[in-house]
């Protein structure tokens, strides 16, 4: 991207300017880093080594922590910089490459949780027809259509704001380069490009949450004529850590990028930017680990083949 712009750098105001609360938020923020790191990363490799998670569902489910991690990885570890030295200011080029991964990341996440929610359907409300619906190949397809739309979304969205003039204030009321803080400091017409990005907003979260809805009402609708309660205690565990994901993530996107900017409060906006950039990555693996039973049944098989490992590593020394 060539910089055409007189500005060359920008300088975060940061989550809080109070001295006295610096260091214990770097402590903080780095415990949520390593439970990210520990946590997406487990499940990641947890899916990789147990034969028995070798299905569509755990394959998206390592995708989207995979996702969890790029775009948690995009933001922390410099707001970790920002707490312990003080380090506020990134370069221009810097600040674009921030943003682009940012959305990458975060734009593949959108689109795997409606990838989930089709592949709910398809074990929900076509069992017998599921292995022929999600066969490798539509699997595969789908995950590198989530990753082609989210470098697409990053590419239109970065150019969309860096390809404007900053020439005059370089101070980002924020502690990222998110896409409102950064674009309020152009000294161009920026209408249209808050229509852009209002809009590829729009589009990308109506189309997900559509294909969302859609598989959910066929879900319930199977879930409603089903006369076991067994049978509906199944549909509903098996959807429910998804649905509790869907929650978490669509709740706080909406709130964040759906406002228009004279309702804009860059406080609360700040507030859930950490949720959603932040916290969200580390409660996915929790959420699908605490109220999956096929996972806790892997991480127990895993731990006990780690604990033989060793027993036979010490017996063999």
């Amino acid at each position: 991207m060539e910089n055409s712009t007189e500005v060359t750098e920008f300088i975060f105001v940061g989550i809080t300017d109070d001295p006295k609360l610096q260091l214990p938020l770097f402590f903080i923020f780095t415990l949520i880093y390593l439970l990210t790191l520990i946590g997406n990363l487990g499940m990641t490799v947890l899916i990789i080594v147990d034969s028995h998670l070798h299905m569509p569902m755990y394959l998206f489910l390592s995708n989207l922590s995979l996702a969890d991690l790029g775009y948690s990885t995009a933001v922390t570890p410099k707001v970790m910089a920002q707490f312990l030295m003080g380090n506020n200011i990134i370069s221009f080029n810097a600040c674009a490459t921030q943003l682009y991964f940012f959305v990458v990341f975060i734009t593949v996440e959108n689109f795997l949780l409606s990838v989930m929610a089709f592949d709910r359907y398809a074990a929900v409300c076509k069992p017998l027809h599921y292995t022929t619906i999600m066969t490798t190949g539509v699997c595969e397809g789908l995950i590198i259509g989530c990753y082609a739309l989210g470098f697409l979304t990053a590419s239109i969205h970065v150019w969309n704001i860096f390809s404007l003039s900053f020439c005059r204030a370089n101070v980002i009321n924020h502690f990222f380069c998110d896409g409102p803080p950064v674009l309020a400091l152009s000294c161009s017409d920026i209408h249209k490009s808050e229509k852009v990005i209002f809009i590829f907003v729009c589009i990308n979260v109506m189309f997900s949450t559509a294909i969302i809805l859609v598989s959910y009402l066929f879900i319930f609708v199977t879930i409603l004529k089903m006369h076991s309660s067994e049978g509906h205690q199944k549909a509903f565990s098996t959807c429910a850590s998804h649905l509790t994901a869907i929650s978490i993530f669509y709740g706080t996107v909406v709130f964040m990028y759906l406002q228009s900017n004279s309702n804009r409060s860059l406080g609360t906006d700040k507030l859930a930017s950490v949720f959603y950039a932040i916290v969200i990555p580390m409660l996915n693996p929790l959420v699908y680990s605490l109220r999956n039973k096929e996972v806790k049944s892997a991480f127990k098989r895993t731990v006990g083949k780690a604990k033989s490992s060793v027993r036979l590593l010490f017996l063999h020394a």
